[in-house]
């Protein structure tokens, strides 16, 4: 029997139920602090030596060189012409859809001219480097090469490499597939933090990026958060979420099961449902016991579930959205008859899946929005991986003469009165006599 947090607004300590129920310890501890800054240390002095040697050691490989694990573009293109033709068609479609959702995404660069001729705007320019951490082994995800690699190519990237660790030389033939058809231009068989490093810093093989994108275990978190500053990072991502709001007029089975498709992902991640009908939760609690056992993550599943999860009732569906803007979940599932009328008051989440026949697993895969989300609530103030995170933004001044002299008098006084007497004076400079 599962003991899933049952909650009711109408409790006087919900909120604080709530809030003990959200908190998640995203710290790693010190033995992990202080491996993973001695692996910075020694990638950072001994380059590819250091790299090579702690591959070897935590995935247990034998790598005399960089060149070996250094994968070749004719080895991706082996990977993706030896794939089924189904798993091959589902991932070019995959990929296809997500780059057609991410051109809408680009900016250009814009400018406007005032009238005494002073020219303003932006300029947008790409990223050169970005380098891509995906999971390797068996916690090898082929989709999250496609959500990473598309939105920095779309962005105009000139150069993306990928580092995926292959444990006991395990090979994700997916993964290898998925570079190929992204375009990644360098792939190299490390991981952890010794693969994190050599993207922060460089080693005589892996040139240094600007800005390093994608998930990792508590090691490539940790390193990810160490190294931000040397280089840009994505987010320091926790586990994963999902919310539904439902009127109870779903098929319970189809929550359960979404509620599943989170909770199968890791211990930590947090399945919640929120429905004003407690006959509903009753309904969907039953369908989750009945269909657990038949999940082949049903022992990950139960974890989550048990620590984690909740159902809960509240009073109507505005408070539903009130108790969703507070925890600004990551996925979030309007499972309602019309889901649009209430999208102008949900504020914060990382993606919403709009009617009952938009499961979030969609969106993991297929449908074309990125889902690399905000999580631990950090939608409050954090949006969806896109173009938008490869490119910069600098602004453009150009002053004529005019310009300069009037807006060097605002300037000069300003200046003066922050006691800046060079800022000042430079502006005053070009002032017409």
């Amino acid at each position: 029997m599962l003991d899933i947090n049952r909650l009711d607004t109408s409790n006087n300590e919900f909120w604080s139920q709530l809030e003990e129920l959200l908190a998640w310890d995203n710290v790693s501890d010190d033995a992990v602090q202080s491996t993973v800054k001695q692996i910075l240390h020694d990638v950072r002095r001994k380059g590819d030596q250091a790299v090579i040697e702690y591959t070897n050691k935590f995935d247990r490989m034998s790598a005399e060189n960089m060149s070996v694990l250094s994968i070749s573009q004719a080895r991706l293109q082996q990977a993706l012409d030896g794939l089924p033709d189904v798993q091959r068609a589902a991932l070019e479609e995959s990929a296809a859809r997500v780059r057609r959702y991410h051109d809408k995404q680009k900016m250009e660069s814009w400018s406007y001219t005032e009238q005494d001729g002073t020219l303003l705007g932006q300029q947008v320019t790409a990223l050169d480097r970005v380098g891509l951490y995906v999971p390797g082994g068996q916690a090898a995800y082929p989709s999250s090469v496609l959500m990473n690699a598309i939105p920095a190519k779309v962005a105009g990237v000139k150069e993306l490499i990928m580092v995926v660790p292959t444990p006991d030389g395990q090979v994700n033939e997916l993964v290898f597939a998925a570079a190929a058809i992204t375009g990644v231009d360098k792939v190299f068989a490390i991981g952890g933090a010794q693969a994190v490093a050599a993207l922060a810093y460089g080693t005589e093989s892996i040139p240094q990026v600007d800005k390093i994108v994608g998930p990792g275990n508590i090691y490539v978190a940790t390193a990810k958060g160490m190294v931000f500053g040397t280089v840009g990072i994505d987010m320091i991502a926790g586990p994963s979420e999902i919310l539904v709001i439902c009127d109870g007029k779903t098929d319970p089975d189809w929550i359960a099961m979404d509620l599943f498709s989170q909770a199968e992902h890791d211990e930590d991640a947090q399945p919640i449902l929120i429905s004003p009908d407690a006959a509903f939760l009753d309904r969907v609690q039953a369908s989750i016991e009945r269909l657990l056992g038949d999940m082949e993550r049903a022992s990950i599943i139960r974890v989550s579930l048990n620590d984690r999860a909740a159902l809960i009732q509240v009073k109507d569906m505005d408070e539903a959205i009130e108790v969703s803007n507070y925890i600004a979940p990551e996925h979030l599932e309007l499972s309602v008859d019309d889901p649009q009328a209430m999208l102008s008051d949900i504020r914060h989440a990382g993606a919403i899946f709009m009617g009952r026949y938009t499961a979030e697993a969609l969106g993991d895969y297929c449908a074309g929005p990125n889902h690399v989300l905000p999580t631990s609530r950090t939608a409050r103030f954090s949006s969806a991986l896109g173009v938008y995170d490869f490119q910069k933004r600098s602004s453009l001044i150009m002053c004529s003469e005019n310009g300069a002299s009037e807006l060097g008098k605002i300037a000069s006084v300003m200046a003066r009165g922050e006691g800046l007497t060079a800022h000042a004076r430079s502006a005053e400079y070009r002032i017409k006599k």
